[in-house]
């Protein structure tokens, strides 16, 4: 802040308008104009009128790009929030979390620990591990885990099923009754108590 502040004493004011409602206007050298409100908001256009910056007595700052991106800071959460001309929002949490909001309703999560969680408009829901692991969850709620050492879990509202990559395949029903199919062809059935009912 010293330094803004040796920086501003440095440039001069080339014209000064102080308007009846309290709003003071200054014309600097260099072309820029810095209009400061009586509520302590300042409004600060660069000389080619191709970015604004608004500083607001909260300690938010918005500033408008050339690029037409509007970019603003929330200074009591340490967000910032920026909105992209073709529709794209990037939120910025002070913990390292991003968040991307696609015009088309996908979302997109980076957790701090690099953990990934897209939200698709359809209802997909997907999230991908730093250890590799990724789940998908579909909108009817069925859930598909593909591990990092090439497992794969299947769970639905019918059944939940592994899957092994030597091809054996485990599934256990929602009654409890337990299925598994070795890459062998041996076959391995228990009732929902845990008796073996087939083993073929």
């Amino acid at each position: 802040m010293l330094h803004q502040e040796r920086r501003m004493s440095e440039e001069e004011v080339q014209e000064k308008i102080e308007y009846h409602d309290g709003k003071v206007e200054e014309v600097l050298t260099d072309g820029r104009r810095i209009l400061t409100f009586p509520n302590g908001t300042k409004k600060e256009i660069s000389a080619d009128k191709r970015m604004t910056t608004i500083t607001f007595s909260n300690g938010d700052v918005k500033k408008i790009m050339p690029d037409q991106r509007v970019i603003y800071y929330y200074a009591d959460a340490q967000t910032t929030h920026t909105a992209y001309p073709d529709g794209l929002e990037v939120l910025q949490f002070p913990n390292n979390q991003i968040e991307k909001h696609y015009p088309d309703g996908t979302q997109e999560i980076v957790f701090p620990d690099h953990t990934v969680k897209c939200l698709y408009s359809d209802g997909l829901k997907e999230t991908f591990f730093p250890d590799g692991t990724v789940v998908k969850v579909e909108k009817n709620g069925d859930k598909i885990v593909i591990f990092s050492n090439g497992q794969k879990e299947i769970r639905t509202a019918q059944f939940k099923r592994r899957e092994y990559p030597d091809g054996t395949v485990k599934t256990v029903y929602c009654n409890g009754r337990q299925e598994t199919k070795y890459s062998t062809g041996r076959v391995q059935i228990k009732d929902e108590e845990g008796n073996l009912i087939l083993d073929k």
